[in-house]
């Protein structure tokens, strides 16, 4: 981000701390809900190692050449993260949630055009693309975590509401009543 960035470039950069792959945004989700969304998030994720992610390359949406967003790429490891996303769709649905309608591409949101109708400025196109190839580290994927977003003027803070451990079996990832809670 650090290459990317430039002051006044139109853009919303995500802050470091907020930075996180999103799998399945649920929307409005009623309190009494969130145990059984956790406990389906459970019965996924024990089926699941851990697993590797390998980050390479700057992209935009929808495209590289007029984008919204600049995310990083995500260049090994994403097959079995599409097939964790998949299976969350899955059995997400089961509660009432709508699938995503198009394919789950794995990504790391780093910004957004600030403004609606207008794209990232030629500069920053150029910026990203120079930076399209470029390695940008490994992290574990070991873990999903329920994450409540609430938004207001200075931009989204982040509650986690339960984290769930990949290849752990249900029963020892803790009751409903293990939640985090940092509404506090």
């Amino acid at each position: 981000m650090r290459d990317l960035r430039q002051e006044k470039d139109g853009i919303k950069w995500v802050p470091e701390d907020n930075l996180h792959l999103t799998l399945k945004f649920l929307g409005e989700v009623i309190d009494r809900d969130v145990p059984a969304v956790c406990r389906s998030i459970r019965e996924v994720c024990q089926h699941f190692a851990p697993f590797a992610l390998e980050f390479a390359g700057a992209g935009g949406f929808p495209t590289s050449d007029r984008p919204r967003v600049i995310y990083a790429g995500i260049v090994d490891g994403s097959e079995s993260l599409i097939q964790l996303v998949t299976a969350l769709e899955t059995e997400l649905a089961k509660l009432g949630f709508k699938p995503e309608p198009r394919d789950y591409r794995p990504h790391l949101t780093l910004g957004r055009v600030k403004s609606s109708g207008r794209s990232a400025s030629a500069d920053l196109v150029d910026r990203v693309q120079r930076n399209a190839e470029r390695k940008l580290g490994t992290m574990a994927a070991d873990q999903v975590k329920l994450i409540a977003s609430f938004l207001d003027r200075e931009g989204p803070t982040y509650n986690v509401m339960d984290t769930i451990w990949l290849g752990r079996a249900a029963s020892e990832q803790g009751d409903d009543d293990d939640m985090e809670d940092d509404r506090d």
